[in-house]
């Protein structure tokens, strides 16, 4: 089961998948605006709040840098991803 946004290129990856392996997956969504009910929005809060606090990136590059070591940080901890679905109040 794949849970995603309505943002358009995940509409777009939907159709693709359900023409190319319709029976490998099943598409759910959340409400239009949801952030409350989306784990993924906890995962940005941390990032940008608690990881990335008072970082200041001087090029895009080094933003680039900082993210994808801030996504490694929480990919890295099973403990901290979990507290994001309950937060949400969402059971894997």
């Amino acid at each position: 089961m794949v849970v995603w946004d309505r943002l358009r290129p995940h509409l777009s990856a939907q159709k693709y998948f359900e023409c190319v392996h319709p029976d490998w997956f099943l598409f759910e969504y959340f409400p239009s605006y949801s952030p409350e009910s989306n784990p993924g929005e906890q995962c940005w809060n941390q990032m940008k709040h608690v990881l990335m606090a008072n970082d200041v990136a001087t090029s895009v590059e080094q933003l680039r840098e900082k993210v994808l070591k801030s996504a490694r940080t929480i990919n890295d901890d099973p403990k901290l991803l979990a507290s994001f679905f309950h937060h949400v109040k969402l059971r894997l």
